[in-house]
């Protein structure tokens, strides 16, 4: 519990009274429990089945035929056994359970007050079916204006994403799978009233898992892939122990940059890669090179700046890193053209190798390495603006900035942050205190449905 703020724990507080407020007037006499029983138990036992490698957001049908077939207050009940009965992973596993819970019967319930504000259940009937079409379409869209405006409560009070860009692009992205769901939920609650029945409706289903399936195939692809990036990366700090946990950093101050700018969320996940497998290509430099004490020969520095193009040939197959990869190639490109591989001047350079350049500089300075000590934060920051515009570009730097006044960069992220006047000459940087006013480092408390 400690690593959700009060906040968020007052806002998920809310919504699950919010939740129960929904729910309550359905727990009376005049409520169809046959069909409520049979489809909460449908739910429950889709999340069991999807969830085996697959968030359980992926499995709405069950839940929309649950608005098209009754009540709001039934429909929103019929999400609530199986969330919370739900396998969660995460620690306060009580609370993210209650979070889903009072979310989706939110959500379920605002789709049947809108589905029946035109009327719907009267236009599902056969003779009027293709009217049933518009309250069906206004249903979807009510389930996930919800889903997406309580992820962007989420986000702002459990992980301190700034307001203005927490909702950006949410309800785009859950528009689309929730309306394919609301298709299938739509097709069940018409064959449910059929002279066929229930058993007819839930063939319905049967498509649906096996879309399902396929879904979590892919998604155990991509964990392959990122214990493939997490191999690299372990390789890269055993070889260069003076820059142990370095990638991980570059990823996090990267994130916090492209957050800034309010970037969408699979941008800041590929930015988020490209920060942590920018010094991949390390792993072809010689061992010696990169624990030598002393200066560099010339010659030797031009082995080591070999090593972007390095790591661009080991990630190239990778293909869903997308733009990452550039960035791996160009982060030591400069906007005055000086840099390397390729001497690319300003917007030349791709906007991922401008993020990682600046992200990568200041951990570089806020960390002890075998030349040099640490540098405090303050100090980092003032050197990053004295470079703005001939090393770096102006707007990562500033985007950085700001992101560090806002959320801090605490003793765990940085490798040293005492002045260097303070540092004995015969040991290494003291761990640093965290800075005045900054907040902890935030783990990702929840992660929103609709993602």
């Amino acid at each position: 519990m400690r690593s959700v703020p009060a906040r968020a724990r007052g806002y998920v507080l809310c919504v699950a009274l919010g939740g129960a407020a929904c729910v309550a007037p359905a727990l009376g006499p005049h409520t169809r429990w046959t069909v409520v029983v049979l489809l909460a138990a449908l739910y429950a036992g889709g999340e069991r089945a999807v969830r085996h490698g697959v968030a359980a957001r992926t499995f709405f049908p069950v839940l929309l035929a649950g608005v098209f077939l009754l009540p709001p207050a039934a429909a929103a009940l019929v999400a609530v056994p199986g969330a919370l009965c739900a396998r969660v992973e995460r620690r306060p596993r009580w609370l993210r359970r209650a979070w889903r819970a009072a979310q989706l019967a939110l959500a379920a319930w605002a789709a049947g007050q809108a589905y029946a504000a035109l009327e719907g259940p009267g236009a599902a009937s056969a003779p009027h079916f293709p009217y049933v079409l518009l309250p069906a379409a206004a249903a979807v869209l009510a389930f996930a204006g919800v889903l997406a405006a309580l992820d962007g409560g989420i986000l702002v009070t459990a992980e301190r994403v700034p307001a203005r860009t927490a909702w950006q692009g949410t309800l785009p992205r859950s528009l689309a799978p929730v309306a394919v769901h609301g298709l299938a939920g739509l097709m069940m609650a018409v064959l449910w009233q059929s002279p066929y029945g229930p058993p007819a409706a839930l063939l319905v289903l049967l498509p649906m898992g096996v879309s399902c399936w396929v879904f979590a195939q892919y998604h155990r692809e991509r964990a392959a892939h990122q214990a493939t990036i997490r191999a690299l990366v372990q390789a890269v700090d055993i070889k260069d122990r003076y820059t142990r946990g370095h990638s991980e950093r570059v990823g996090r101050a990267a994130v916090l940059i492209a957050r800034e700018l309010g970037m969408p969320d699979e941008r800041v996940e590929v930015l988020r890669f490209a920060g942590i497998l920018h010094d991949v290509g390390k792993l072809g430099v010689p061992t010696r090179l990169l624990r030598k004490e002393g200066p560099l020969t010339p010659q030797e520095r031009r082995v080591i700046e070999l090593h972007p193009e390095y790591g661009h040939e080991m990630v190239r197959g990778i293909g869903f890193l997308g733009d990452a990869r550039a960035a791996i190639l160009h982060h030591h490109e400069r906007i005055d053209g000086s840099g390397y591989p390729y001497g690319l001047t300003g917007t030349q350079i791709p906007e991922s190798a401008r993020v990682v350049a600046v992200a990568d500089a200041f951990d570089a300075m806020t960390s002890s390495r075998s030349y040099r000590r640490a540098r405090p934060v303050p100090a980092a920051l003032a050197e990053l603006r004295r470079c703005a515009g001939a090393q770096f570009d102006a707007a990562m730097v500033g985007a950085l900035v700001r992101a560090l006044d806002r959320h801090g960069w605490d003793s765990e992220v940085t490798a040293g942050s005492a002045p260097q006047d303070d540092v004995p000459p015969d040991g290494p940087a003291p761990a640093p205190e965290a800075r005045p006013g900054a907040a902890p480092h935030l783990p990702e408390a929840f992660r929103p449905l609709s993602r």
